[in-house]
């Protein structure tokens, strides 16, 4: 009974099919969340699949229905050895977007997995069954290892991630002692490379919202009244312009975060990103100048137009159109004042001469909000975390303070008020939300073996503090 025994079992069952098998069961339950007739999906993963594995464990299951209408279901299990212990809070979700199904590629199906050379593809596989897939196979090494945990597990798996976990905050608020825990660890998003083992600490937070020109009724022959009529399309090009620079700088200073801590810049120091195969190439001139690549993904703020609509797209007509919008994000990290950016453009626009733009609430397909949060790269827990990952996998931890993307880490790490740990198994260039989604079987095997020796730590040697 040992840590490289117990990696050495996980490994067999990552070789001989187990770790496959259970992930493709979990993959062709088709789990959108976007999709409103998928609700009884969203309970058979949790009935079926989740609930079952975590009760072969020993752990209790409950099952939380979601207070808001058409919110997928939170599970939460959990597995008490001793109340002296550690307690580990657990998180992966169940949801995924929508599958595509047309567009993925000649073969594939989102709802199968299947394996080319050393990628396995299907919905979920990145994003997020394969990473919470590994955790709980890794849990389960343990117990078979070893008879017990160590510590006390808590494992929390919702299924409304990608609709912006509308209502699970209310739930954990009604049953804060249920999720109570010492310290959070979970797995999604990407590592900073396919092949350097990753911790994240928090997550940038997210704001969406339109910028709506709407000048008049119907559209108008351009012939006949272009150059009398203002156009609605130039004129929310220019007010974009006056937010962000031609290479990307957000020039509206409200809209930026504090200088980013010491701590930050010392732990991104030796961090490179690599999006592997298929992977877009860097622009080396876009964003803030004077920081970094990581530094700009990492400890920055960034102004994103998603969608930009005037006229008739894909069948334009000779009319001046009466109105334009644009999708706009604000990803933003700790130092920032969200509740400020809609005052703060506000006053920007009318400051410009922008007062007929207007700022509305976004399409309720892309309305999650997500808070910036951040666990202190000095923090006991990141410590110990990046020197146990370094001591199974040989190579020097990345610790990157905040994930470039956005989830509910605020749930964890500012309403139950614990440090938050996100050890990711997947790759920039996974294609997560996008056909053609997959894993890498290296990268997995290794993230497998790294679970399984950080849970046999935690139950042998957690950190003090």
């Amino acid at each position: 009974m040992s840590r490289d025994a117990a990696i050495d079992r996980a490994m067999r069952l990552f070789d001989d099919g187990t770790f496959l098998e259970i992930l493709g069961r979990r993959v062709a339950i088709p789990t959108e969340s976007q999709n409103p007739d998928r609700l009884p999906d969203l309970k058979r993963y949790l009935d079926d699949e989740i609930g079952p594995s975590f009760a072969a464990m020993g752990h209790s299951t409950r099952v939380y229905a979601n207070p808001v209408a058409g919110g997928g279901p939170v599970l939460l299990a959990e597995r008490i050895e001793d109340e002296a212990l550690p307690t580990v809070l657990g998180y992966g979700h169940g949801d995924v977007v929508l599958g595509d199904d047309a567009n993925w590629r000649e073969g594939l199906s989102p709802w199968k997995i299947q394996r080319d050379g050393e990628k396995l593809y299907g919905r979920g596989t990145a994003d997020n069954k394969g990473q919470h897939t590994i955790n709980m196979l890794a849990l389960e090494t343990v117990l078979a290892e070893r008879g017990h945990l160590g510590f006390n597990s808590k494992f929390m798996v919702e299924t409304g991630e990608e609709n912006g976990s509308a209502g699970v905050r209310e739930v954990i608020e009604a049953n804060q002692a249920d999720f109570a825990a010492n310290v959070f660890i979970a797995s999604d998003g990407p590592r900073v490379a396919a092949d350097r083992p990753t911790i994240t600490l928090g997550n940038r937070g997210a704001r969406n919202f339109d910028l709506v020109v709407d000048m008049r009724e119907g559209g108008h022959h351009s012939g006949n009244w272009g150059g009398l009529l203002s156009n609605p399309g130039i004129i929310l090009a220019h007010a974009l312009a006056t937010i962000i620079s031609p290479k990307g700088r957000v020039l509206v200073p409200g809209l930026l975060p504090t200088p980013i801590p010491n701590s930050v810049r010392a732990a991104l120091r030796d961090v490179t990103l690599d999006g592997g195969p298929g992977a877009p190439e860097i622009d080396p001139n876009w964003g803030e100048p004077g920081l970094t690549p990581v530094e700009r993904l990492y400890a920055w703020n960034t102004f994103e137009v998603l969608a930009f609509t005037t006229g008739t797209p894909g069948k334009p007509v000779n009319a001046v159109p009466p109105n334009a919008r644009a999708n706009c994000q604000i990803r933003f990290v700790v130092g920032s004042k969200p509740d400020e950016f809609v005052p703060v453009l506000r006053k920007h626009l009318d400051e410009h001469g922008f007062g007929m733009v207007k700022i509305e609430p976004p399409p309720a397909s892309n309305a999650g909000e997500f808070a910036a949060t951040r666990t202190d790269p000095d923090s006991p827990w990141a410590k110990w975390a990046a020197e146990t990952i370094a001591s199974v996998s040989g190579k020097k931890t990345a610790v990157v303070p905040n994930s470039a993307g956005s989830i509910c880490n605020d749930l964890f790490s500012d309403l139950l008020g614990m440090p938050t740990i996100w050890v990711p198994h997947s790759y920039s260039a996974c294609s997560q939300h996008a056909p053609n989604e997959h894993i890498l079987l290296a990268e997995a095997r290794e993230a497998l073996a790294i679970m399984t020796g950080l849970y046999w730590d935690l139950g042998e040697k957690p950190p003090r503090g």
